[in-house]
């Protein structure tokens, strides 16, 4: 029999609370894999404790939204509101992610076997 899981306190503050009754951001450019990061001239006052939370977060440098949500344990989808708020407010700056790089040739690969071990 598998033990109960110990019930996580996360507050009484519910997820619209925190983005004042929004469900979707002000930008659909976050991606959970988006790094953000703070900028450091901007004034933390007018900020809720969740934002001032991100803020602390970013100023250590570059998180991703996903990194964001998991540390301040809230659900992806308020993360993402509270971010675009703070893209908004020139707060946070926003970087897409590194693309992957193509994969070379099978063939061109194949080639280049085939020729060192001609030669070898």
């Amino acid at each position: 029999m598998t033990p109960p899981r110990p019930r996580r306190d996360r507050g009484l503050v519910r997820p619209y609370v925190v983005t004042q009754g929004r469900a979707h951001p002000t930008r659909n450019t976050l991606d959970i894999v988006t790094l953000v990061t703070a900028v450091y001239n901007r004034p933390l006052h007018g900020l809720s404790p969740e934002k001032r939370g991100v803020m602390e977060l970013c100023r250590g440098g570059a998180l991703s939204v996903a990194e964001v949500a998991g540390h301040l344990t809230l659900p992806m989808s308020v993360t993402k509101v509270l971010l675009s708020d703070l893209i908004d407010s020139g707060h946070v700056v926003a970087r897409p992610p590194v693309p992957k790089a193509q994969l070379p040739d099978a063939r061109l690969l194949q080639e280049v076997l085939d020729g060192l071990r001609s030669r070898f």
